[in-house]
């Protein structure tokens, strides 16, 4: 598997917002094994975040702003509303 070039090479935690979706679950387990540290957060715990833990994501149940934590990245699920509390604090912060 080629390695992650560009500008990913300054990136080491990524945030995702809905993680337990399919398409950003996918993405998240891509992530993990280029060795990325991938947080998440999601409305419930389902079968899908309890893998992603298992392959060493850090998953919230919930969405609360300090779920961010030292996030260099934010990546959003297109289900998630706009409003969301941790959309909210990445733009705070001036995470993209």
């Amino acid at each position: 598997m080629k390695s992650l070039q560009g500008p990913m090479r300054r990136v080491k935690t990524i945030h995702m917002i809905g993680i337990g979706g399919a398409g950003m679950s996918a993405i998240a387990e891509v992530l993990l094994s280029h060795g990325f540290e991938v947080h998440g957060s999601d409305l419930s715990r389902s079968v899908i975040t309890e893998r992603l833990t298992k392959q060493g994501a850090r998953v919230a149940i919930g969405h609360d702003r300090d779920n961010l934590a030292n996030a260099d990245v934010v990546v959003v699920s297109s289900a998630v509303p706009e409003e969301n509390p941790e959309i909210i604090a990445a733009r705070k912060r001036r995470i993209p």
